[in-house]
């Protein structure tokens, strides 16, 4: 890229914080190393950490007109007046969730109180952890794997989230389902149906136990995806791509902020049995996006000219634990074209001119469960946005009744939803800005003399509450934007940016449907908000057993105003997944995106003067 580039990624996702040298930090940088020990230090001085779980420990970002001056100040002085830096933290205690708020310059809590709402906390790895080992020393579990004749050496347990279905009152559990390794890796693909425990995570213990029937295990053949394991013949081997910048990358690294992210991820299964109707995960809000981040793979997971950031969230005891690697960042050329004209009409002259499109990508990879997350920003020269999501899976679900596909020898691919809601906090040229519907609407020609009958026309609305701003996509042909009412370009259009959705997938569960409750955000494809610091996760801040009283749909049930004001773009992109047998073991990537693009933004074309990268020669090389 000819600019240089701030790349700044602060919420993208739960729990995670990055680690750059930067000459003025920014406010909204994600917590570091040393400030999360820190925190924990603080901490433990008002709660023991023998028995407190440090469940959500982030950036209590300062509010935003701190954010705003700062931004504007002298650059001289930013470094000594930054806003307040302080750490909004949940902890799970004597069986109630604390919210304390640590103020990291002075290093004392200087608030703390206790949560009495609906919904728990995020589940952290530790507890996971020792809620699936659990079911190794109870004797029920051990008759069962002796029915089976399995190797309790061989079996792998997982503990999962199990929603609210109406419950007047509840616990913060978790159901432990089990699984045989024995021949694979891909020990998804091989479930114990049938055997599950309810593990009590305040008390860890089980507090119930079923083993329902007996029926195989799937088999291990088939099933390996790994390349060392996986038997001959191969597939087809590519030849050699070398991706090479010898001057360098044309991006720097000056710290982290973009108001954009996943806010909510919502996966429904749908089979209505016994062992499988609670399979309805909130992957952000019950296990956090964030911490399950991967290790990016050099050269794989992203090209050879990428560079790399870290990542660190807080464990159970509030230590920080380091995800090496976990954002990439690069310069993308896959070849395609950024512009191009070819003029053949003028006489004896041929007119090509063409630009080559080069993108600055910021790329990340989940994985929840057994579903691995790629998520793009794109960031392109003509000043869009393209956000992208990419999913794939282990197969593993098996059943007698078919609520799926059936995708190999006892194993069935369940039908399954995902909905990603991504939270965007565009302030176009400034705070004041309004959300503009156009729809794009059939005309009747009547001049008589005309011999065309029909055009189309963009008949605008300018939203005024919450309620005008909420879309459901595909029903018409229309247009979205966020403008700036206050700024004009010279041609005097209202400039602005807007959303090119992608995917279009409505939810199919009965609005009554205790899981479509709990995510009624998804009832909507677009919302708009005014913006609210405290409101940032559409499911809510206590996920876990959740009722849906805490919800983007909640609270845009108060209409307020959202014309020229400070607001939030909500757009939630779905995907209904019907597994097929290429879907097993391992699921090719499924991607979906939308984008965000400048209209009217700039006076003209911003890349029009933008020169292609200019071809790197190589030496001359025989292959023998």
């Amino acid at each position: 890229m000819n600019v240089t580039t701030k790349v700044t990624l602060l919420s993208v996702l739960l729990f995670w914080s990055c680690v750059v040298e930067c000459n003025n930090p920014h406010p909204l940088d994600p917590l570091t190393p040393s400030e999360l020990k820190l925190i924990r230090t603080i901490v433990q001085k008002s709660y023991p950490i023998s028995k407190t779980t440090f469940n959500y420990v982030g950036l209590d970002e300062p509010n935003k007109s701190q954010i705003l001056s700062w931004i504007s100040s002298n650059p001289k002085i930013k470094s000594s007046s930054p806003p307040p830096r302080r750490a909004f933290v949940v902890v799970r205690f004597q069986k109630h969730s604390h919210q304390i708020t640590v103020d990291l310059s002075t290093r004392s809590i200087v608030s703390k109180n206790v949560y009495e709402g609906n919904g728990y906390p995020m589940l952290t790895f530790g507890e996971q952890t020792v809620a699936s080992r659990l079911p190794f020393s109870y004797e029920p579990f051990k008759e069962s794997l002796r029915n089976r004749g399995l190797n309790a050496s061989q079996v792998l347990c997982a503990s999962f989230s199990i929603g609210w279905f109406g419950e007047a009152k509840t616990k913060r559990n978790v159901k432990v389902k089990c699984y045989y390794t024995n021949g694979t890796a891909n020990f998804y693909a091989r479930p114990l149906e049938g055997v599950a425990a309810v593990v009590d995570l305040d008390d860890m213990k089980i507090v119930g136990y079923d083993d329902r029937y007996v029926i195989p295990v799937p088999k291990a053949e088939g099933t390996e995806y790994r390349a060392s394991k996986l038997k001959p013949p191969s597939g087809p081997k590519l030849k050699g791509i070398a991706v090479t910048q010898h001057t360098g990358p044309g991006f720097t690294i000056e710290g982290h902020s973009v108001r954009g992210f996943i806010s909510e991820l919502f996966v429904s299964y749908q089979d209505p049995t016994e062992e499988w109707y609670y399979t309805t995960y909130f992957d952000c809000g019950e296990y956090g996006f964030g911490q399950s981040m991967s290790s990016l793979q050099p050269f794989t997971d992203c090209p050879p000219n990428a560079a790399f950031i870290d990542a660190y969230y807080a464990a159970s005891d509030g230590s920080p634990v380091k995800i090496t690697n976990a954002f990439c960042i690069f310069e993308k050329y896959a070849g395609d074209i950024m512009w191009r004209h070819t003029e053949i009409a003028i006489p004896n002259e041929l007119i090509t001119e063409v630009r080559s499109d080069v993108s600055l990508v910021v790329r990340i990879v989940s994985t929840v469960g057994n579903y691995d997350y790629v998520i793009d920003w794109e960031f392109k020269q003509s000043g869009s946005i393209k956000i992208g999501a990419g999913t794939y899976t282990h197969t593993d679900e098996i059943k007698e009744d078919i609520y799926g596909t059936l995708l190999a020898d006892n194993s069935i691919g369940i039908y399954h939803d995902h909905f990603f809601t991504y939270y965007l906090d565009l302030d176009i040229d400034g705070e004041v800005n309004s959300f503009v519907k156009s729809k794009l609407e059939t005309v009747k020609v009547k001049d008589e003399n005309i011999a065309r009958k029909s055009r189309w026309t963009v008949v605008s609305e300018t939203a005024k509450t919450e309620t005008d701003a909420r879309i459901n996509l595909g029903l018409k042909a229309s247009e979205l934007l966020v403008v700036n009412s206050n700024k004009r370009t010279k041609q005097g259009n209202r400039i602005g940016y807007r959303l090119l959705p992608g995917p279009v997938a409505h939810p199919l569960l009965l609005q009554d449907d205790y899981p479509q409750i709990r995510g009624a955000f998804t009832n909507y494809d677009v919302w708009v908000t005014p913006y609210n610091k405290s409101e940032k996760w559409a499911a809510g801040s206590y996920v876990d057993r959740s009722r849906g009283d805490d919800t983007i749909h909640v609270w845009s049930s108060r209409d307020r105003e959202i014309e020229k004001k400070d607001i939030v773009l909500w757009y939630v992109m779905g995907f209904h997944h019907v597994p097929s047998q290429e879907d097993f073991p391992v699921m090719p990537t499924l991607s979906g995106g939308f984008e965000l693009r400048p209209t009217n933004f700039f006076e003209s074309n911003p890349v029009l003067k933008t020169r292609s990268p200019k071809p790197l020669q190589w030496p001359n090389c025989t292959s023998q």
